[in-house]
């Protein structure tokens, strides 16, 4: 079995932008207390949602010096120590590169024929370390999400028009309306190597879990490190992981 159980968030241990439900809680509180296991979730979102989404649905007795966490496609690392949790590290855009993704994305995105006529909130959002467009708004309810792009056809066609011209930028599709967009070789790749300069956890003995894995997805460049990687449907699938890792360590 490997060492360092890595999981994505959205579609993966909860549903977008919503929190782990009951059993996804005891599932993870579960791992966390498998010996000689850590565990690790690298996201799109930025901190506050692992904060309302992950931690504060945790029990308060889990072991959160056996977690690492890293928002924003792995732009940014956390570790618990002292009672709190320490950012180690933020690959943060500067003002014109910020500027120059968020002209792109206006341009792209009016060209697409694809920008929804009723939003929930802002559909670009600058993370610091990430910019990212959501097609329907930050606050979108979930309905409204899965039904926009199911097959992303829709997010791979404005994907590959800032592809063309943002060619020194990582573009990725995340959660179920975003684009994900980050410096060059700062993404959930550079985030397992990361893990394994941080932890000191080869990359062989990691297993990564994600709903994004496919090509043009933002799990999909954790494949180029040689993680062993489970491609998942949703949270359900993801629980029957768990267990599995769960069972077999027991």
């Amino acid at each position: 079995m490997k060492t360092l159980i890595v999981f994505d968030l959205d579609g993966t241990l909860a549903e977008s932008k919503a929190a782990i439900d009951d059993e996804m809680r005891s599932f993870l509180a579960g791992l966390l207390g498998v010996p000689h296991v850590q565990v690790s979730v690298i996201s799109g979102g930025d901190w506050p949602q692992f904060e309302t989404q992950l931690l504060a649905n945790l029990p308060s007795g889990a072991d959160f010096t056996k977690l690492s966490l890293l928002p924003t496609c792995g732009t940014r690392f956390y570790r618990y120590a002292g009672g709190t949790w320490n950012k180690l590290y933020s690959e943060d855009l500067n003002a014109e590169q910020k500027a120059r993704i968020v002209a792109a994305l206006d341009k792209e995105v009016a060209a697409s024929g694809f920008a929804a006529t009723k939003t929930w909130g802002p559909t670009i959002e600058d993370r610091e370390s990430q910019i990212t467009y959501s097609a329907l708004g930050q606050q979108a309810p979930l309905d409204a999400k899965k039904t926009w792009d199911p097959d992303f056809s829709k997010r791979l066609k404005i994907k590959a028009a800032l592809d063309r011209d943002l060619p020194d930028f990582s573009v990725r599709l995340g959660g179920t309306t975003s684009i994900d967009i980050t410096l060059p070789g700062i993404d959930k790749a550079y985030g397992i190597r990361k893990l394994r300069d941080i932890l000191g956890i080869p990359i062989s003995d990691m297993l990564y879990v994600g709903d994004a894995l496919f090509p043009g997805g933002n799990d999909a460049p954790v494949r180029d490190t040689g993680a062993v990687c489970i491609q998942v449907r949703d949270p359900d699938e993801t629980k029957r992981v768990i267990e599995t890792v769960i069972a077999c360590e027991s």
